[in-house]
Formats: structure tokens, C-alpha cells, sequence
């Protein structure tokens, strides 16, 4: 099938996907739901015959990651199949790739080989800790930068020990810096008509998204701790218990601490001497929270909601996923979007989650079986059908 754009903001934009596992799928989705024509660069079946890494292609996960591209089957270790991904580059955009940062060199395909194939070429690379430096050559996968970078300690309860977030959160993060990375340099490549090699790790985009804790580290030497639900500088902000569940509240400044203590009839806090500022209610955090519970069990979920978000007070319901989808705001939000697959059948993909009224992303195609555009790739490099099934009977495609 040809290219059939997602949406027209990036339809014009041709990217070749050398991606594995996570991260550099994250990013290239990003691209494709955008509208790009992305090329996704595969083994031939007769070289890994599982596909990358072991991935099935028949879970929902690989299918929400790979939407909305076409799939060339290439050997990259060929001289015939290199000479087909030159040919590829000299009219790609962008090319984005999460091998360790000397495997790209070994195969040939490092940023300044192809720069001069193509000196307009956005190359994009994501590693597990960065391109050069003593841990350069370490694989790297999510959790090991969720524990190197700080995360996991301060993630979890008070003396059970560090503990990962439930969420690829490192992967994700830096697939979606990587695709910010693009997005800047092809703004950039307007004005100076020139690419260029842009490059994150797992590593640095984990410790990014401490964000505020790492500032409290950098600015004032205090280095946050674990503090379970409950959050580590507004207080009282936490998860608590109600007659039929828990629900999250967040009380951050003395304006919203004062209207919380009204809902929960207890006017007489908000100057009490143990919680009459920011200070005394975390040394007194836990007295406080045990008090609010006391109050918060005798009444239902649904009450305390209507009734804090009614008083202006942030609060919300603590979901299983199962429920995050029932929910009418996240329906009107249509979060979840559906799309036909020619072997899995209706698939339910998730969606992006930043709309643009003009030019709205969408998912158009499924993920493509392995291979499935190469002829038709090919076909428009200038390859014959005898050239093709040539290339097929020596596993170079």
C-alpha cells in the first residue's frame, strides 16, 4: 500500500525506522501518528525468524507501538542490502536508530556516513547512557535507568526499598525527547537548509523527569526520600480511605488548605497550631493525614469527590485501567481509537493525547506485517521484479 499520511502535519516527511524494542518506537510513533511516511527496517525472516529481540507482532503492545507504517525487510550486514538503505537515505528526512552507539559505526551506518549521503538527513540515535562516556557501550534497558537515576528511590512506601515505576517510564521518556529532538531540528533545517545529529539516553531523560526532586539535590543539597503516596513537599496531598475505596486528594497552598478544611467541617484546622502552614503540616503529616482519614472512611467515594470539587478542592477517583476507560471524561477525551487489521482483525489503539484542531492525528493503519511493503519500496527506488525477487531469493529483502 502506499503512504497513507495520519495527518498532514508531518506528511511530507519520510523517516526510516531502525528501532528495537521500546524507546525508539515510542519516538517514531510520534512521527508516524503525525502524519510521516514511516519506513520500518526489518530482519528477513530467514535471518531472525522472531522478529527483533523476540518481539511478537501479535500483541497488543507491538501493535500499539508500530501503527502507521510500512515495513521493508533488509539485511543491513549485506553489501547489497547496505547499497538499498543508502539508496533509502538519500531521500529520507529522518532516521532514527537505538543501537548501541558502536554498532551503528561496525554496520557502516553511523551518523557521518550517512550525512554524506544526504547532508539534509536528520539523524536520530537514543542509547542507554549516552553516546560516548565510560558506560557508552552498556546496554541499557528501562528499569537499570529508573534505578540509575534516581527514580526507584523515592518511588514506593518508607522502608520496603526501592521500588520501579509500573510504567516503561525511562523508554517512554526518552522516545518522546528523541521525537522532540526531531520536531526541532526539521523546525531548524528550514532556516539553515542542513541536518544534524541529535541524540538522548534512557539515562538522561529518567533523570530529567526528576525534575523538581533533582532541583532540591542540585540547589539545596536535600536529597528527596521515599514518601509512598503521600506527595514529598504539599501536604497534606495523598491517597486516602473512604467507606467504598480510597481517592486521591492534593491540597497545595494556604488558599486551597483553607477551603479543604471547610468541606471537611473543620474550620478550626486551618489556624490550629499544628497545621496553620506548610511547615507544621509536614512535621505533623502523619497526625494530620490519620486525622482526615478519620473523617474521609465515614462517607463514600463518590460523596467526597462531589463534595471537594464542589468546595475547589483537587481530587479524583483511583482507578483500575478497566475503569479509566469507563469513565465518560476519558470517553469524550477518545483516548482509545480503532483500527482494522488484516490478520489481528479490530484492533482498540491508544491514542495521542494532544490535539490539534486543524490537522488532528489519527491512527489510519494498523501495524504492518513484516515486510509487507517491500516490493512496493523497492519498486519506487527504481528495483525491476526480476531485481526484486532476486534480492528475496538471496535473503537480502
Amino acid at each position: 500500500m502506499p503512504h497513507q499520511p495520519a495527518s498532514s502535519v508531518l506528511q511530507d516527511v519520510r523517516v526510516l525506522d531502525l528501532t528495537r524494542v521500546r524507546s525508539g518506537p515510542t519516538a517514531v510513533r510520534q512521527l508516524g501518528d503525525w502524519g510521516a511516511d514511516v519506513i520500518k527496517i526489518e530482519q528477513p525472516a530467514a535471518l531472525e525468524a522472531d522478529g527483533a529481540l523476540g518481539a511478537a507482532r501479535d500483541t497488543s503492545d507491538f501493535q500499539n507501538l508500530q501503527r502507521n507504517k510500512r515495513s521493508l525487510t533488509l539485511n543491513l550486514k549485506s553489501p547489497v542490502g547496505l547499497e538499498v538503505f543508502k539508496k533509502l537515505v538519500a531521500d529520507t528526512d529522518v532516521l532514527v536508530e537505538n543501537f548501541r552507539p558502536d554498532v551503528k559505526k561496525r554496520l557502516g551506518i553511523d551518523y557521518d556516513a550517512m550525512q554524506a549521503i544526504n547532508p539534509r538527513l536528520i539523524y536520530a540515535s537514543i542509547s542507554g547512557f549516552g553516546q560516548d562516556g565510560p558506560y557508552a557501550k552498556r546496554p541499557g534497558f528501562d528499569q537499570i535507568a529508573q534505578g540509575m537515576g534516581g527514580l526507584m528511590s523515592i518511588t514506593g512506601t518508607p522502608g520496603e526499598g526501592p521500588m520501579r515505576v509500573g510504567i516503561p517510564i525511562a523508554d517512554l521518556c526518552a522516545g518522546h525527547f528523541c521525537a522532540q529532538g526531531i520536531l526541532l531540528a526539521l523546525y531548524e533545517r528550514e532556516r539553515s537548509g542542513k541536518g544534524q545529529w541529535l541524540h538522548t539516553s534512557l539515562l538522561q531523560a529518567m533523570i530529567a523527569m526528576l525534575d523538581f526532586q533533582a532541583a532540591r539535590w542540585t540547589n539545596d543539597k536535600n536529597i528527596p526520600k521515599q514518601a509512598g503516596n503521600n506527595h514529598p513537599t504539599s501536604i497534606p496531598t495523598g491517597v486516602f480511605a473512604t467507606s467504598n475505596g480510597h481517592i486521591n486528594i492534593a491540597v497545595a497552598g494556604e488558599a486551597t488548605w483553607e477551603r479543604f478544611c471547610k468541606a471537611m467541617n473543620k474550620p478550626d484546622w486551618f489556624d490550629h497550631a499544628d497545621y496553620c502552614s506548610s511547615t507544621l503540616r509536614s512535621d505533623n503529616r502523619n497526625a494530620l493525614n490519620a486525622a482526615i482519614t478519620s473523617i474521609t472512611e465515614k462517607q463514600t467515594c463518590e460523596h467526597w469527590i462531589d463534595s471537594l470539587s464542589a468546595a475547589g478542592v483537587p481530587c479524583g477517583s483511583i482507578y483500575s485501567i478497566d475503569q479509566t476507560f469507563a469513565d465518560p471524561q476519558v470517553q469524550h477525551l477518545n483516548m482509545s481509537q480503532t483500527v482494522a487489521s488484516d490478520s489481528l482483525g479490530e484492533l482498540n489503539l491508544i491514542s495521542q493525547p494532544v490535539v490539534l484542531d486543524r490537522t488532528p492525528s489519527s491512527i489510519r493503519t494498523a501495524s504492518p506485517e513484516r515486510g509487507q511493503q517491500t516490493d512496493e519500496l523497492l519498486s519506487e527506488l527504481g528495483y525491476s521484479g526480476d531485481e526484486i525477487a532476486d534480492l528475496h531469493t538471496r535473503n537480502i529483502v
